[in-house]
């Protein structure tokens, strides 16, 4: 650590990456913390550089470089399966996230497919097409409703929920043939349909070892009910109440432990945010995707009741050190409820003036699609903003949540009346 302080760079311009700067403003060790490209909200707590794009590496690169930075923290999926991280590395610039290939744990369904199969790993069973007359001919034999999944990544879109041969045909062809989510439909996977609650589990990763952070839910629905279009999170809560200590270390041993060792093995290991998406089916918990990256917005539920010092924690995780540290959590319960657009998540209007914000006592407000333009916050995005609350129960943190949104306010707001509740 220099004299005065790091200096640290996040990627990215969400609520996720509000969460993130919000706890790492928290660390003595850091002085400076900047943020590209940023959003309204972050600008109280960081630089921001709007003009630098998450996905435009040689700008990432230059900026990391121009401000000589001790680490740079990549959360959204497009620069981690690019190669940010890599690149970074390559110029000497410590950088916290999976390298490419190790992030083709969420890049690549069929990669992450293949590799559960090789380890036994508890997950839906599918079939991996690469031609589209083959996926065609296999759908006549498929138990409905049926999951196809694009293989590549698709902005949360690429999942789709197949009622009967016709939807499923039509999938088909909008992703094979249309290219609707263009070259990460090249392959797909027609994947068993399962059931049960879900829950979400994160884990830092330093390539050997692991800590796993409280367990979350979230809602992808747009509607009350989880009725309407999926989109990328509606609200979240932790920790999740069917998972006990017993259960988390079950999935860590039997899921986790050997990812990480096979990626090791293959000679990528994996350092960073490992994300399971699991179902607790009643056979067990069976994964439906892994992420490689804090998800949003469970981030801004999970990161709220860490006690420890995030930017350690990052660190431990490129050092491989994670063993030493012992992670430290409030016990309370936390929720966060996105406010987002009226037409969302299709067409919307932003521009939209937020006010109330400054009357917030109970939560803390993480924006996710806002600008800041002559001291007024506007609407700039699909999602807006998201409300965190935390509390002694589950029902506190909740009812606190919905308390402080109420007082906020913009036109055309729109947001889900039961997270938590579902």
């Amino acid at each position: 650590m220099r004299e005065s302080g790091d200096i640290v760079l996040v990627v990215g311009g969400g609520g996720r990456e509000h969460a993130v700067i919000h706890a790492l403003s928290k660390s003595p060790e850091i002085a400076e913390i900047h943020c590209a490209p940023g959003n309204g909200g972050i600008a109280e707590l960081a630089t921001c550089h709007p003009k630098v794009a998450a996905t435009d590496l040689d700008a990432q690169v230059e900026l990391a470089l121009k401000l000589d930075c001790d680490l740079v923290v990549v959360t959204p999926d497009d620069p981690l399966a690019l190669g940010l991280v890599d690149r970074l590395s390559e110029v000497g610039i410590r950088a916290f996230g999976p390298t490419a290939a190790a992030a083709k744990l969420e890049s690549s369904k069929v990669f992450a497919k293949e590799l559960m199969r090789r380890l036994n790993i508890p997950t839906a069973d599918a079939r991996i097409c690469s031609d589209i007359q083959e996926a065609i001919s296999c759908l006549p034999s498929c138990t409905y409703p049926l999951v196809i999944k694009a293989d590549g990544l698709a902005q949360g879109k690429g999942v789709l929920i197949c009622q009967d041969y016709d939807e499923a045909k039509t999938a088909v062809n909008n992703i094979m043939e249309a290219r609707v989510f263009g070259a990460a439909g090249e392959s797909i996977l027609l994947e068993e349909y399962l059931t049960g609650p879900e829950v979400t589990v994160l884990c830092f990763c330093d390539g050997s070892n692991l800590v796993a952070l409280p367990t979350s839910r979230d809602h992808k629905r747009i509607g009350d009910g989880d009725t309407g279009l999926n989109t990328g999170g509606m609200g979240a809560f932790a920790p999740v109440a069917e998972i006990d200590d017993n259960l988390l270390r079950e999935i860590i041993n039997t899921i986790f432990l050997p990812v990480i060792r096979e990626m090791s093995r293959l000679g990528t290991p994996f350092q960073g945010i490992l994300y399971g998406g699991l179902m607790l089916t009643k056979k067990g918990p069976y994964v439906i995707e892994f992420n490689a990256r804090f998800g949003d917005p469970e981030a801004q539920s999970i990161l709220p009741l860490v006690k420890s010092d995030l930017y350690t924690l990052m660190k431990a995780c490129l050092d491989g050190e994670l063993d030493r540290l012992r992670l430290q959590c409030s016990d309370e319960f936390s929720c966060v409820v996105m406010m987002a657009s009226k037409g969302y998540p299709g067409k919307y209007q932003t521009g939209f003036e937020i006010t109330g914000l400054d009357d917030v006592e109970q939560a803390y407000v993480y924006h996710s699609g806002t600008k800041r333009e002559a001291n007024k916050f506007l609407t700039a995005g699909g999602r807006v903003l998201g409300v965190s609350a935390q509390g002694k129960t589950l029902d506190e943190a909740i009812d606190k949540a919905y308390l402080e949104l109420g007082k906020i306010y913009f036109e055309d707001c729109v947001y889900r009346r039961d997270i938590g509740k579902t």
